[in-house]
């Protein structure tokens, strides 16, 4: 019998998806919640598993864009483990010889040991990703995550470490030939002749490569476009001293990383003040629909993260009943799922307001695009010292301009501004989180 291995439906709005890559080749013969293939949408990569056991047919290869509910592929789940062709039929066959070796004889230091290896057999997509393009074999890769597993980091270097030493073994180039010029005689009225380079190499004018937008930068690009073209976006700045956050911070840094083992950033400090801002301004965690206004009773707060595939932004869920502590540790999360590409359409739904902080880039100041449709985006940016002038003298003070971007079409300047002020009055007196003022 064989069994389809379609594109599954991974959100109402979600129409169709792109094949990222395959976990496995034809002619593989595949377990039950083994990993497939990852696609990508426009929103998030998700994960596809086989349902049940067999042997693997692929009809449609990485790369393809196809509607959602597409057959891909096949699985003849009336295969049997020893029928398959591929990677995954030796490696089962030669685990199944050296069984019993392996149950009476302990591993030799430093050698892969069986748990290590199942471990292994299922890699997140962005590990999976450089596995794939750099060709090389996971179970001779010690991993450093969880349970021994393998990280980014962990597949990079071996990356590296192969590289340089392919490079290493490889013959020297003979150094190439500089070319020069020579002056040929010219009158001395004669006008002066156009300056030309001299090539030291390959001239590289007009090369270009063309890459296409992937799914998720591909949507974060129209719904910028479709922003600015629907909402009247404003911007409005204030000025924060950071010193109050930053003396907390160095006060109770340690011990915060000891009890919850992640730091103690800003952004728990700025979405506790936000939360604060947002009960105090009830339309900025609104929306628009038609003619009405949806005003939202919750606080769902969007953190903007930039990844190699484009910026998204996943929802810290009823922010306003964490801590600042909880916060920060799910902000952490979302990072790790981010970076190995894990990130469901479920972490990225129902946002309410977005903070973006382009400080860790070192951004001085900007002006944050809608999220829409939401109607309210705070930009962060890097602290730096400046004199200030602080009872009648100047002092040096650590200060973070912000910014928040607003739909002017529900938000009046006014109610812009106070909200602005509402975050710079909690973030400087950061008492004020605590007794929720």
């Amino acid at each position: 019998m064989k069994l389809d291995v379609k594109i599954p439906s991974v959100g109402e709005s979600i129409t169709e998806a792109t094949i990222s890559s395959w976990n496995k080749k034809t002619g593989d013969f595949v377990r039950a919640n083994e990993l497939l293939l990852l696609i990508e949408t426009d929103k998030a990569s998700v994960e596809v598993v086989a349902e049940k056991e067999g042997q693997l047919t692929i009809s449609t290869e990485a790369g393809q864009t196809v509607p959602i509910g597409t057959v891909v592929g096949s699985i003849d789940t009336s295969a049997t483990a020893g029928s398959g062709t591929g990677a995954s039929a030796t490696t089962t066959a030669a685990k199944d010889t050296n069984s019993t070796a392996k149950s009476s004889t302990p591993p030799p230091s430093g050698a892969t040991t069986e748990a290590q290896f199942e471990t292994q057999t299922h890699l997140s997509p962005a590990v999976q990703k450089i596995v794939t393009e750099k060709s090389l074999d996971p179970s001779l890769i010690k991993g450093t995550g969880k349970d021994g597993r393998l990280t980014k980091e962990d597949v990079s270097n071996s990356a590296a470490q192969k590289q340089t030493a392919t490079t290493a073994s490889a013959p020297q180039a003979s150094a190439p030939t500089i070319l020069t010029p020579v002056k040929a005689a010219k009158p001395a009225s004669s006008p002066s002749a156009p300056f030309t380079q001299v090539a030291r190499g390959i001239s590289r004018q007009g090369e270009i490569e063309r890459v296409p937008m992937n799914n998720i930068r591909r949507r974060t690009a129209e719904r910028l476009v479709e922003a600015q073209h629907t909402a009247a976006i404003l911007t409005t700045f204030n000025e924060i001293d950071m010193s109050r956050v930053i003396e907390v911070r160095n006060k109770y840094k340690d011990a915060f990383k000891e009890k919850y083992g992640n730091s103690l950033g800003f952004m728990g400090f700025f979405t506790k003040a936000v939360i604060e801002a947002l009960r105090a301004f009830p339309a900025v965690n609104a929306s628009i629909d038609g003619t009405d206004i949806v005003y939202k009773k919750y606080f769902n707060i969007g953190v903007a993260v930039g990844t190699e595939k484009g910026l998204i932004v996943p929802v810290v869920r009823d922010a306003d009943l964490l801590s600042i502590a909880g916060i920060e540790q799910a902000i952490k999360h979302f990072a790790i799922k981010a970076r190995e590409g894990r990130i469901s359409i479920d972490d990225l739904s129902n946002g309410t307001f977005t903070i973006s902080n382009g400080g860790v880039y070192g951004s001085l100041m900007s002006t944050p695009i809608l999220n829409y449709p939401q109607v309210g985006i705070l930009g962060m940016h890097k602290v730096e010292d400046r004199p200030m002038a602080i009872n009648g003298k100047v002092e040096i003070r650590p200060m973070m301009y912000v910014a928040l971007s607003y739909d002017h079409r529900i938000i009046d300047g006014k109610e812009a501004v106070s909200f602005l002020v509402k975050v710079k009055e909690c973030v400087e007196a950061p008492e004020r989180l605590l007794l929720e003022v």
